[in-house]
């Protein structure tokens, strides 16, 4: 596999070189981020990431479409239920990862090379460190306790226990792809993470066609090959990526003269910025098995469950692949220009990620609105109950999905900008205390609906939209300083 991307060839001025003798080694990173139109900077960084996560996506569908076929939708209601715990787990570790990006951005946009790969080292350092001394050992005896918790039917969980225990005892794979795609995203390369996403959803696919439904002397593991599967796929991948880090030839690299033990002063950094979106993702999947909890005290609370999981967890993520892929862009365009010294850039990167996310969301909700039956039918939920749950769900969806995926952008431009702390306190706000109060309130005072819930999800999607907008309008984030040397430890 080769590098995608064709590396820029600006050579700086004569005057920046040693000697001041021009044409010696080229610039590494792209510098029309910080210097081309925006438009095409922003979009230049978000298809491949868009089309990586809708690609990507396939794994989720694939699970999903056939464990409902041979499984059924009990089936679907595991890898839910399970994906939104392990969601919750892994995403603290995903958090060093933003700071990793913001770091990333910051230097690349000034120029500093050697500060970049020094950051993804130890960012992967710390990565594998929590996961495999921390994550799996823990996961794996916690798993019972954390899916009693969203009142999963006895079903569900027999389904999900085994699911969840590979997911998290395997989960390196995963987060060096995660690790990778933003290190080199936020240094402006997003079509190498766009190939490599592309060979792992084939790979997974691959994998879950022969262990989800077996073949030959492979027997059917049912739902948990879908984990199996997963966790394959990305293990290659990662093994590859790891290879191609150490020996060069990307944007980004293990730095070779700085040693392998950890430096606390990155680390340090990376916690500083990366810890309050580890919290936010924390709170908001929290929030997500709260949901879930309210959901399975449903009347019917297994076909409310399963309708969650592919309409929510699944048909909506057609939307927030792509917003996220928009987030991404957002945080690199606005992290670059502010390093670059250019914050008025910073502003109109963001907003042009808006429109574009805007657009993308009105198009999906307009499959949701009119087709509901039909997307559904694919994942097999033709029960009558589940499907009408289903439709009813995902045409709340279509207007929501209008709010998050500006709420997203709007995420990534403060995020990119260093300001991690506000998504954190807005996230809450949105997707903790305005959904689960309504639910509480209805619950106590009347009968709870699935319906209620539904526009519970509505409303704290608009609640995060508004705010994640005034406050980068605010501007605060120019004030932050981003630095790694103030002593290295």
């Amino acid at each position: 596999m080769t590098n995608a991307t064709p590396q820029p060839t600006t050579i700086p001025p004569a005057s920046t070189l040693p000697g001041g003798v021009a044409g010696a080694r080229p610039r590494r990173y792209d510098r029309s981020i910080v210097e081309g139109p925006l438009r095409s900077a922003v979009w230049k960084l978000a298809w491949p990431t868009m089309l990586t996560n809708l690609l990507g996506g396939l794994q989720g569908i694939v699970d999903h479409v056939m464990v409902g076929n041979l499984v059924g939708y009990t089936g679907n209601a595991a890898i839910g239920v399970a994906n939104q715990i392990w969601i919750v787990v892994i995403i603290f570790i995903s958090s060093l990862f933003t700071g990793m990006s913001v770091l990333v951005a910051r230097f690349a946009g000034a120029g500093e090379e050697h500060k970049v790969d020094r950051t993804v080292y130890q960012a992967f350092l710390a990565a594998a460190g929590i996961s495999l001394l921390v994550m799996g050992p823990v996961g794996y005896f916690a798993a019972p306790t954390l899916l009693d918790l969203v009142n999963a039917a006895p079903a569900v969980q027999a389904e999900a226990l085994p699911y969840l225990r590979v997911m998290m005892l395997f989960s390196i794979g995963l987060l060096v792809f995660f690790m990778l795609g933003g290190a080199l995203r936020s240094a402006g390369d997003a079509r190498t993470p766009m190939v490599l996403g592309v060979v792992m959803t084939v790979l997974n696919v691959a994998f879950n066609v022969v262990l989800i439904r077996g073949l030959g002397p492979i027997p059917a593991f049912g739902t948990v090959g879908a984990a199996w599967g997963t966790v394959l796929a990305s293990g290659l991948v990662a093994t590859y990526s790891l290879w191609k880090l150490w020996h060069g030839g990307w944007v980004v690299s293990f730095p070779r003269s700085e040693g392998f033990a950890p430096d606390w002063t990155i680390i340090r950094a990376l916690f500083r910025f990366g810890l309050p979106t580890g919290i936010q993702g924390i709170a908001m999947n929290i929030g997500g098995v709260l949901m879930l909890a309210f959901i399975g005290s449903l009347a019917q609370s297994a076909a409310a469950q399963a309708a969650f999981a592919v309409s929510y967890s699944q048909l909506f993520s057609l939307v927030t692949w792509t917003a996220v892929g928009l987030m991404g862009a957002a945080a690199a365009v606005a992290g670059q220009n502010l390093g670059a010294g250019k914050p008025e850039r910073t502003i109109e990167g963001v907003a042009v990620a808006a429109r574009i996310a805007f657009i993308g969301a009105a198009g999906i909700g307009a499959m949701f609105f009119l087709i509901p039956r039909q997307l559904l039918a694919v994942f097999g939920m033709n029960e009558p109950v589940v499907a009408e749950l289903g439709v009813q769900l995902l045409r709340v969806l279509s207007v929501s999905g209008l709010f998050i995926a500006v709420a997203l952008t709007y995420t990534g431009g403060l995020q990119g900008t260093g300001d991690t702390r506000s998504p954190l306190y807005i996230s809450i706000i949105s997707q903790v205390v305005v959904p689960l109060g309504i639910c509480f309130v209805i619950q106590r005072v009347g009968q709870l609906d699935p319906i209620d819930i539904w526009i519970a999800i509505l409303v704290g999607h608009a609640t995060r939209c508004t705010l994640s907008v005034i406050r980068f309008n605010q501007g605060r984030w120019r004030d932050i300083h981003v630095d790694i040397d103030a002593r290295r430890a």
